[in-house]
């Protein structure tokens, strides 16, 4: 009986809108998470923990937020990008990450608006608010019986004035997001409404993370105290007589951390990875900044991977993550599974791939004893005329072929996907270069790194193989991870922020 391939079911257009929480990856909520699982692409927000990407590492991500009154993109751009996204291919799951709560100064009523007005079928994820969060973080109840029976969470981006701030005379407690800026004006206009100037006062940057600070003041000083402190965005202002209780009732007092307010860049070229690195960093106190270097896409011709596995007997060797899933899903689109591997024999290029083979149900029989192209090539027991197939991108990876063709096996490349240069924004280019180290996680990171920004960082890279890449592009101010892996990359970048 021949085979019958029947064609994959289309997937239906379909948005979520996300709140994430005000910055500590655990204040997602288990939707959100459960939603992230099942994204196609992710549009997040600057300010969204980088730690919350490792839960959609199969999701093309596009930041598309604002970070410090950086150049960013506008609302009707992101709405429009929002349905774009939605239908493309016939129908994606979209998932807008939005920090704090979608509906709270998020704007998601309008991107809610937008899907509704596209016939795009939507849905809301409720997120814990910054409004409430930052305060609670720095032990302020926004109600409390005999101070607060009622509060209100006021933009501060926008210039109320006197008249308007008089609307709420009645109002106990109010909360301020995004006024750090213009928080003299603020607490001016504040008083000339008939606050009294003794009013406690607070305001809390990086709520909920280990770069958390508050500064307690009353509304006539506070202004004067926040610039002498230093804060900025993203802050939160709390004016009542709640603010008092932060004395008595602070309870969230981060260590000092060893890479407290540093700025890494995180270059990205395998989501989860880059992910898993960035929160490793930022556990750490520093401020990151995840910056995609590689896009893939779909190889161009899927056909001939399909031809090449059938009934192939060799050893497959998989040098990536990105390959392991771009595998899969060749296969599948072709109507064809991960049983056209039953004959062959799989090797994985270091525990990552490993990790994620075995989540589609695989076991590698081969792992060598250190991470990379070079010691696959010169550990994997095969004898000379066998044939390797390298399933992985449309480039060649001459370490692995010429450490192979020494030792008389046949080097074959079959093409899984292809990787792209990513097209760097204005504000990833100004992140790179306020960077103190940038990281560099694999050896096509670094060449990729060399194209998009040339060569004028420290960075800190996970390997020998990654080094000698690293030079080859240009690079001289390297610092090596004494092991092949994420933790051991970290202790890299503390040494190299303390060399300077």
């Amino acid at each position: 009986m021949s085979e019958v391939s029947l064609p994959a079911a289309r997937p239906a257009p379909f948005v979520s809108l996300v709140g994430a929480g005000p910055g500590d990856p655990g204040l997602l909520t288990l939707r959100a998470r459960e939603v992230l699982t099942q994204a196609d692409v992710v549009l997040t927000d600057a300010l969204v923990s980088p730690a919350l990407l490792a839960h959609c590492p199969q999701a093309r991500v596009v930041e598309v937020g604002k970070r410090g009154f950086l150049p960013s993109a506008k609302q009707e751009d992101i709405n429009d990008l929002i349905v774009r996204e939605a239908l493309a291919g016939g129908g994606q799951r979209v998932v807008r990450l939005k920090g704090g709560d979608p509906f709270v100064f998020g704007r998601g009523g309008e991107e809610a608006l937008a899907c509704r007005a596209a016939g795009v079928p939507f849905e809301i994820v409720p997120g814990v608010s910054s409004a409430v969060a930052a305060a609670a973080y720095a032990g302020i109840p926004v109600t409390h019986r005999g101070l607060s029976r009622s509060f209100a969470v006021l933009t501060g981006t926008d210039r109320h004035g006197p008249a308007a701030y008089a609307e709420v005379a009645g109002v106990d407690t109010l909360v301020f997001l995004m006024g750090v800026r213009h928080l003299p004006q603020i607490t001016a206009d504040l008083i000339a409404a008939g606050r009294d100037p003794q009013t406690p006062a607070a305001a809390m940057q990086w709520a909920s993370t280990p770069q958390q600070r508050t500064v307690r003041a009353t509304l006539g000083t506070l202004a004067q105290r926040v610039a002498e402190a230093g804060l900025g965005a993203p802050a939160v202002t709390v004016v009542g007589a709640v603010a008092a209780l932060h004395e008595q009732l602070d309870w969230f007092c981060p260590a000092p951390l060893p890479l407290q307010g540093a700025q890494v860049a995180v270059t990205r070229t395998r989501d989860q990875a880059s992910s898993e690195l960035a929160a490793l960093l930022s556990g750490r106190g520093a401020q990151v900044s995840e910056i995609p270097l590689l896009r893939f896409v779909p190889a161009s011709s899927p056909r001939t991977l399909v031809g090449a596995l059938n009934g192939f007997d060799g050893w497959v060797l998989l040098t990536s993550e990105q390959a392991v899933r771009a595998l899969a899903r060749t296969l599948l689109a072709a109507g064809r599974d991960l049983r056209m591997l039953a004959r062959a024999r799989i090797a994985a290029v270091g525990s990552g791939t490993a990790r994620t083979l075995r989540e589609y149900g695989l076991s590698p029989d081969f792992v060598p004893t250190r991470s990379g192209s070079r010691h696959l090539g010169a550990e994997l027991p095969a004898a000379p005329g066998e044939v390797a197939l390298h399933v992985g991108s449309q480039d060649v990876d001459p370490v692995l072929e010429t450490a192979l063709g020494a030792r008389g096996i046949e080097y074959v490349a079959a093409e899984a996907y292809r990787s792209e240069l990513s097209e760097l924004t204005p504000a990833q280019r100004e992140q790179l270069q306020e960077a103190q180290v940038v990281t560099l996680a694999s050896a096509v990171g670094a060449r990729a790194l060399a194209q998009v920004a040339g060569t004028s960082f420290t960075a800190a890279v996970i390997g020998p193989q990654t080094e000698l890449a690293a030079r080859e592009a240009g690079f001289t101010r390297l610092i090596l991870a004494e092991q092949p892996t994420l933790a051991s990359l970290s202790d890299a970048v503390q040494r190299a922020c303390r060399a300077g």
